[in-house]
């Protein structure tokens, strides 16, 4: 994309163009963003439908001197999701445990042969509680009294929570490297 800098201030000026190339440039990290807090494509689909209706409403907003567009804009996406899944509070329990860890045999992690695609499908997986506290913490580098702000719980819940879901995501991983046609 050419300066992005242009292209916000032609985006600010209502250039629909501007914005399809803004949209086209950046839609594959925040749909994968989305991804990554929603077990589905249709959910996360919403989400970012959400999310580019922010961007653009509050373009004005961001300091072209101060600040990194794809770090204000990928806050925004996450933001999004974590609204969305406040809303949808019944399907956000921070207490949703799987016991199904002890099968797993603790001495092979060859995670070198994942791909991306497959390492965020595990992350799907998670109880919601888990999938949200693992994202911000792990991939989007917030820290725990953040988290717990953000969530409306405590420091301790978070690291717990981050805790368990590390534990799902290695026991998930050691089931599908131990299987026998994969990667092989």
């Amino acid at each position: 994309m050419s300066d992005i800098s242009q292209v916000i201030r032609r985006i600010i000026k209502g250039d629909r163009k501007a914005q399809t190339m803004l949209y086209n440039e950046y839609k594959s990290v925040w749909f994968r963003i989305c991804l990554r807090y929603n077990k589905n494509r249709d959910d996360a689909s919403d989400a970012l439908q959400n999310a580019l209706i922010n961007i653009f409403q509050k373009i004005e907003q961001f300091d072209l001197k101060k600040g990194n567009f794809s770090s204000w804009s990928n806050r925004i996406v996450i933001n999004e999701n974590l609204m969305l899944i406040r809303k949808n509070a019944n399907a956000f329990n921070m207490d949703e445990i799987r016991e199904d860890l002890d099968l797993f045999d603790q001495n092979e992690t060859p995670v070198e042969r994942l791909s991306a695609e497959e390492l965020t499908m595990l992350i799907q997986t998670l109880p919601h509680g888990y999938r949200t506290v693992f994202n911000l913490y792990v991939i989007d580098g917030f820290t725990h009294p953040e988290i717990a702000e953000k969530l409306n719980i405590s420091s301790g819940t978070s690291k717990s929570q981050l805790f368990k879901a590390r534990k799902l995501i290695q026991g998930k991983l050691e089931v599908l490297l131990s299987t026998e046609d994969y990667g092989r």
